[in-house]
């Protein structure tokens, strides 16, 4: 199994349980404070996560790029010194960061909710609260990106699913005692549950020195066997980093972006328009979004663990070993990515209903249903992107995402007046397409790369997705003989197990016996021969 392929199946397994609790913790907490809770929860968490990409400027994935590059060189020193400027820096943007956010809440909250008095207080305090983790988040995350370019995933694995289980546990401690027990007021709680962010934060950090301590007399051996190192002074290196972290900002605030259109505009075209609001936002882009990060993570990992080792391939102007690897890449999200969002669209109404309940759960399924889609255009975005920085093309992410922001913003506002909530999710959809659309041209535009294979086994995946789509119909319609998922939250969990359990495995068994599986992720999927019989 290659190094590209190790690296990403630990950081995507480490993201996608990350993510996978990050999914879980919802129902638990959907059911103690509703959608009226979740709806205040992701008004904070949107300006919260743009503030963050945008305190740490992009560096952490940068430093990810800078130190492999210079790694690949042979000059360690530089690295290290990147990894202690980069750490002071960090800790002087995250100060700055928090103090932006938590004394424009009101301001932010009134652009949410409009006048309101007590809803503006409520937004303005969980907003204020969610603010605090802006101090330790960025100083902890460009520690992340310096072991990612060292090729070492496993510290930053490791660090988010400790982070999200410290998170959750004191989310879901801190709202079942205020709410639960003490009988106290929702807003109050999901204040608390906003500051968890900080409190996991905290955890990541005693995680990475862990690490650190651990794997710093190996560093140090590199530090002292090294014959040369270009000496840049701190100037020189900030410059050479800069060039790299701009473009990675965009990478990491294009979700919330377009979400926080969603958050000054959909509450009020909805209601313009005649139709009740019902917390869409909060159903769209909390709930459902939730669901579709599960497929959209082994993107995100995917992205993280390509970066270093195609940058050192383009450095070292390996072209053939470069196009192979950005083929693999885009040929593992067409495996994994397209047969999991499509999967996710046809179960929504009965995935909603196991997670969320049944109230209102068609309205509400309905919605994810149209959502999934949207998740194969948010990894192809990612991968695109972390592929055109690895090539030195990352300059032309701001014309992507500027292009998919102007369309999610033009249009936006006329598509929920024409199909209400679902208008918001379209104009996403579009927004995010074009932006993978042009980004595609450019890397196709900018490398001599050879897109047939990733062609030919993209239109595989689509027939056998198109089976696998089928046959998990027709499990639902045989279940749905005697059970009742859209009214029965256990009638919802059978159907959802069953046809993601029998339609995945027809999936695999396709994807075995056709060799697609060996020809994308290599040799080591000869360990299947044990259960199954190729023909």
């Amino acid at each position: 199994m290659s190094k590209i392929l190790k690296g990403t199946i630990l950081l995507t397994a480490g993201t996608f349980l990350s993510k996978f609790l990050g999914m879980i913790y919802t129902v638990p907490f959907e059911n103690m404070v509703g959608t009226e809770g979740t709806d205040l929860f992701s008004i904070a968490y949107v300006p919260y996560s743009i503030l963050l990409s945008l305190s740490s400027m992009g560096v952490p994935v940068a430093v990810s790029k800078f130190v492999s590059k210079y790694n690949s060189l042979g000059d360690y020193e530089t690295g290290r010194r990147m990894l202690k400027a980069g750490m002071t820096l960090m800790s002087i943007t995250g100060v700055l960061a928090f103090l932006m956010l938590f004394f424009s809440a009101e301001q932010v909250a009134l652009l949410t909710v409009g006048e309101e008095s007590e809803r503006l207080s409520q937004a303005t305090m969980v907003i204020q609260m969610v603010s605090f983790a802006l101090l330790v988040i960025p100083p902890m995350s460009i520690t992340r990106g310096f072991f990612q370019g060292n090729e070492s995933m496993a510290p930053t694995a490791v660090s988010q699913v400790v982070e999200q289980i410290v998170r959750i546990v004191f989310l879901l401690v801190s709202v079942f005692v205020i709410v639960q027990v003490l009988q106290g007021p929702i807003p109050k709680a999901i204040g608390f549950a906003t500051f968890a962010a900080f409190i996991g934060g905290i955890a990541s950090c005693i995680v990475l020195y862990v690490y650190w301590k651990k794997r710093k007399p190996f560093l140090d051996q590199q530090l002292h066997a090294q014959e040369y190192t270009y000496g840049l002074s701190n100037k020189d290196m900030f410059k050479e980093l800069f060039t790299y972290a701009g473009p990675f900002i965009l990478v990491g605030i294009a979700t919330p972006l377009y979400q926080l259109v969603d958050q000054f505009t959909l509450e009020k075209a909805i209601k313009a328009s005649g139709l009740d609001y019902n917390n869409a936002f909060s159903i769209i882009n909390f709930l459902s979004h939730k669901l579709i990060m599960i497929p959209v993570t082994l993107g995100l990992g995917l992205s993280l663990a390509l970066l270093p080792a195609i940058t050192q391939s383009f450095t070292k102007n390996e072209m053939n070993r470069l196009n192979h690897q950005i083929n693999q890449a885009l040929q593992i999200v067409a495996l994994l990515i397209i047969p999991a969002v499509v999967g996710l669209s046809v179960v929504a109404i009965e995935a909603y209903a196991t997670f969320y309940g049944v109230d209102e759960v068609t309205y509400r399924g309905n919605l994810l249903r149209w959502y999934a889609p949207v998740g194969l255009f948010l990894a192809l975005y990612t991968v695109t992107s972390s592929i055109l920085q690895g090539i030195n093309k990352q300059n032309f992410a701001v014309v992507s995402l500027g292009t998919g922001i102007i369309l999610k913003i033009t249009l936006n506002w006329w598509l929920i007046q024409m199909f209400g909530a679902k208008g918001a999710i379209i104009a996403t959809g579009i927004g995010v397409a074009a932006a993978v659309i042009l980004n595609f041209w450019r890397i196709f535009t900018s490398i001599e790369f050879d897109y047939k294979p990733l062609f030919k086994r993209t239109l595989l995946v689509l027939i056998l997705t198109t089976i696998m789509a089928i046959t998990v119909i027709l499990v639902k319609w045989i279940f749905g003989l005697f059970l009742e998922p859209a009214n029965n939250r256990i009638d919802a969990l059978v159907v959802l197990v069953f046809s993601i359990g029998i339609g995945g495995l027809v999936y695999m068994w396709l994807t075995y016996q056709t060799t697609l599986l060996e020809h994308i992720l290599g040799g080591r999927v000869r360990v299947l021969d044990k259960f199954l019989k190729r023909r």
